[in-house]
């Protein structure tokens, strides 16, 4: 296989409104990204995404996109954007933007035209379809809860959007819609981005026929349609291939096979996608995520492990436990109590770090950010998905009760992932000055974990993740080398092998509390310890969440 210099990279996801407000309003913004790029650099990383920083009425946080060539006032301006760029580029960091383009903002310039009239010019840019018997088209449904058609009055016909209301989705059938993306696309790589992570990407492809599921069986959401990777053969041939760039693409319902086409090495389409296979096995079967469910270490091993024997040589992986929609991993796979916090984020760091693919930090992680505990009312809150679950489950349906659907969401929301980064115990954790009201509170525990703790304390969760990033430039096989599971039974640790030319790493970790003795935690023949979370090595035993990496001389 060819070598790129994404499999080498490290990433850093930045979530701007929650990550430095440089201007005194509470919203996080692109001049405070360039006032911490030295953080970012000195952690490790090689490339930042940012979630989308675009011209947006803000109904999913950015997610419905009024205008693309044009920064959220929220954010700053477009010579903030230029100027974070240039600097980012001088200090040898990449940057890479979020691209959504499955829907837009119902706000952008094409849906207003496209709602006028069915003759509009801009009609055929999204998916309008005559009511069935008085009702929706079909059982599609929202992912934020409901139909996910909606009634325009105006026309007397529905339009589809698989996320909010104000996101109806593009039709990309319309050879139109896909020219005008791509020269979106083409205008930020010209100005010299490094890349895209694509929003929802495998959902752009829809059947033709919309028919209610009584008459025709459809899936409640179209995910891998039809024409999906014509489309993303033709995007790369038009614009991705013509540039030295990274491309991640984010695609719910898939499995290694269908990895396999959109991120295969010769397959001209994604460089890797993102997977949730892992990220569900926490979920109940009715009611998703909103009911959290015990989950089995076995379980996760063999969901990841397959995802890297399966993609070995063919694909690329993505890894991550941690983005702007899913909670914290120390607080859902470790544990965040004060005794074992920094232990365990440690622990599921190495875990992760040490596999093949690229390695995906969101801001926190590195210093072991949690859930949020201290949000006790719903009020407090302020994702559209956590808002409308709670107004749907609670009080329409009265599936949850509401200490139910709280446990749930302390468990399960977007916005844990969302509160403001902890730069420092001073009021509002340094990420906006006393006095002022951050869009969403943060969270109460800053007082102990923030930023200038971890850089005080030389064996905070930050310098592992420091030196894990050093290792990984050290070491080829921690990229490219092969994988392989040990005990994949096993409740209580997880064990894997790589290897390459002839040298072999093996990483073992215990995920509980207690002490536990495992032959597969003793040391490989000829070899040193490259790194562990406790100072000394006991051989065969695991102390509580103790990890330990070997690898041979």
């Amino acid at each position: 296989m060819d070598k790129h210099w994404w499999q080498e990279a490290v990433v850093y996801q930045v979530y701007p409104r929650s990550f430095q407000d440089s201007n005194d309003d509470g919203i996080g913004d692109l001049e405070g990204v360039r006032q911490r790029l030295d953080y970012i650099k000195k952690l490790g990383a090689d490339v930042i995404w940012l979630n989308p920083i675009y011209r947006s009425p803000n109904d999913d946080n950015g997610y419905d996109i009024s205008n693309y060539e044009s920064i959220m006032p929220d954010f700053g301006t477009m010579a903030d954007f230029d100027k974070l760029l240039k600097d980012a580029h001088a200090k040898g960091l990449k940057i890479v933007m979020d691209l959504v383009v499955n829907h837009t903002s119902d706000e952008h310039h094409w849906f207003m035209e496209s709602r006028k009239s069915r003759d509009n010019a801009y009609r055929d840019y999204y998916i309008w379809q005559d009511p069935v018997d008085g009702h929706a088209p079909n059982d599609w449904q929202s992912s934020f809860s409901g139909s996910a058609w909606q009634l325009d009055e105006t026309t007397g016909q529905y339009y589809l959007h698989l996320f909010s209301k104000k996101q109806p989705d593009l039709n990309w059938r319309n050879t139109k819609v896909r020219k005008s993306i791509y020269d979106m696309m083409t205008w930020w790589l010209d100005k010299g981005i490094d890349g895209f992570r694509m929003d929802v990407i495998n959902l752009i492809s829809k059947t033709k026929d919309f028919a209610p599921s009584a008459a025709h069986p459809v899936p409640r959401r179209p995910a891998n349609g039809p024409h999906v990777h014509e489309y993303l053969q033709e995007m790369n041939k038009q614009v991705l291939s013509k540039y030295d760039i990274m491309t991640v693409g984010e695609t719910p319902s898939v499995h290694p096979k269908d990895a396999l086409q959109y991120a295969g090495f010769n397959t001209h389409e994604l460089d890797m996608v993102f997977q949730f296979e892992h990220m569900g096995i926490d979920s109940d079967k009715e009611l998703g995520k909103w009911r959290p469910q015990p989950w089995q270490l076995s379980q996760l091993k063999t969901i990841m492990s397959k995802w890297q024997t399966e993609l070995n040589g063919q694909a690329w992986n993505s890894l991550y436990w941690n983005n702007h929609d899913q909670p914290r991993v120390v607080s859902r796979f470790g544990n965040d109590t004060p005794e074992f916090r920094e232990r365990s984020a440690k622990m599921l760091g190495a875990v992760l770090h040490f596999q093949q693919g690229t390695p995906y930090i969101y801001q926190g992680e590195e210093i072991g950010m949690t859930n949020v505990a201290s949000f006790n009312s719903i009020e407090d809150y302020r994702d559209i998905e956590t808002l409308n679950a709670y107004r749907e489950l609670v009080e329409e349906k009265k599936v949850l009760t509401h200490p139910e659907m709280m446990a749930a969401i302390h468990h399960s929301s977007r916005d844990n992932a969302r509160t403001p980064m902890q730069w420092d115990n001073s009021v509002n954790a340094g990420f906006a000055p006393e006095g002022v009201d951050p869009w969403i509170a943060v969270n109460a525990n800053f007082d102990t974990v923030n930023v200038k703790a971890a850089l005080a304390d030389p064996n905070s969760v930050f310098y592992f993740y420091q030196k894990m990033n050093e290792l990984r430039k050290q070491y080829p096989i921690i990229t490219y080398g092969d994988y392989t599971l040990l005990a994949p039974e096993d409740e209580q640790t997880w064990t894997y092998t790589r290897q390459l030319d002839g040298q072999t790493l093996k990483l073992t970790a215990n995920f509980t509390k207690e002490a536990v003795t495992r032959d597969e935690a003793a040391e490989l023949p000829d070899s040193q310890l490259i790194l562990s979370n406790y100072d000394d090595d006991q051989g065969k035993q695991l102390r509580a969440y103790e990890v330990k990496v070997y690898l041979t001389k």
